[in-house]
């Protein structure tokens, strides 16, 4: 099964919303309401195999030279498969074409990261997340994610 990434669309937001809220029922990603997906839908990217959306993830600036992936999940019974690598490596391409020369994450899945080129860092690098995001997220003061980043200048 070969799959596909490509940019989200208007019509991937139930499915998208779906992915994510599953994610964000574990305590493992933040939700995204139907509307806040729908603003930012040209942020997202969506991974299809055989016409099914099965993945997603999203590309979001926190400044000049910096960006976030957020909201990398993959559909139940495809994970371990390489779309979540394919969905990172399309937002990484995504970025290098806008010329940004660093791309961050916070995560739990390190090792994920780590096999894609990224190296854990220190969050408190990165100002720029955490006062746009942290500050109003009910962890702030007790974050578990690593934050993880990826140079590609």
């Amino acid at each position: 099964m070969a799959v596909t990434c490509r940019k989200a669309t208007k019509q991937d937001i139930d499915t998208l919303y779906d992915i994510i809220q599953g994610y964000a029922e574990q305590g493992i990603m933040l939700p995204r309401s139907r509307e806040t997906l729908a603003e930012q839908i040209d942020t997202f990217v969506v991974a299809v195999i055989e016409d099914r959306l099965v993945g997603c993830g999203s590309l979001t600036r926190l400044g000049q030279d910096l960006v976030e992936i957020r909201s990398l999940g993959v559909t139940d019974g495809y994970k371990g498969q390489g779309i979540g690598k394919a969905v990172v490596s399309f937002l990484i391409e995504e970025a290098r074409r806008q010329e940004i020369p660093k791309v961050m994450a916070l995560t739990y899945e390190v090792g994920f990261f780590e096999r894609n080129g990224f190296t854990v860092v220190q969050k408190e690098i990165f100002p720029e997340k955490v006062w746009t995001d942290c500050i109003h997220c009910k962890k702030q003061h007790c974050c578990d994610e690593i934050a993880v980043l990826k140079r590609i200048d």
